[in-house]
């Protein structure tokens, strides 16, 4: 075996030789890599965790709106209460004056549905319309239209977007 001379020129190779090395070149790439995926994970753990943070705020946030929603429509109806209380106070004055009051107080409770946004649908003489109405019974009538409501029996409330109840109907029917 012949030998190679030591020198600068022998150093330079060996320099080479190791900056070429695949196994070298290989460690630092998979350094890379696991530097790379440290980081990706990390950010991944920091997404996962201002996720939950992000759902437990909206949870916090939809609890409060109900209770809210909720005391305000009970604030709403704070008046029909004292007007029934009123009302049975009166008991005693009379049929009529307790009729005039339990008027009054529907009046008042009617009112409250459409200040909610659920109005009243008192439809007689209306057309037929199955997502406003539910027939329950038909009838003949002479001189009317098929389908027309003839009577209501248990009023709607609500617009046809958002409906709280359809209103019970009596309908005309056809003639046979």
């Amino acid at each position: 075996m012949a030998e190679q001379p030591v020198g600068s020129a022998g150093k330079g190779a060996a320099t080479a030789a190791a900056e070429t090395d695949p196994a070298k070149e290989a460690q630092a790439t998979l350094a890379e890599v696991r530097e790379r995926l440290d980081h990706a994970e990390d950010q991944w753990r920091r997404a996962v965790a201002d996720l939950d943070n992000l759902r437990k705020r909206a949870a916090r946030d939809a609890e409060r709106v109900r209770t809210e929603e909720r005391a305000r429509v009970a604030a709403e109806w704070l008046p029909v209460l004292d007007n029934l209380d009123l009302a049975l106070e009166h008991a005693g004055s009379g049929s009529e004056a307790i009729v005039a009051g339990v008027r009054a107080v529907r009046d008042q409770a009617v009112a409250v549905l459409a200040r909610l946004g659920f109005p009243r649908r008192d439809e007689e003489g209306a057309a037929f319309d199955p997502a406003r109405h539910e027939a329950v019974a038909a009838v003949p009538v002479p001189g009317t239209k098929p389908g027309t409501v003839l009577r209501v029996v248990r009023p709607g409330y609500g617009a046809d977007e958002h409906q709280l109840r359809p209103a019970a109907v009596v309908v005309a029917a056809g003639h046979g």
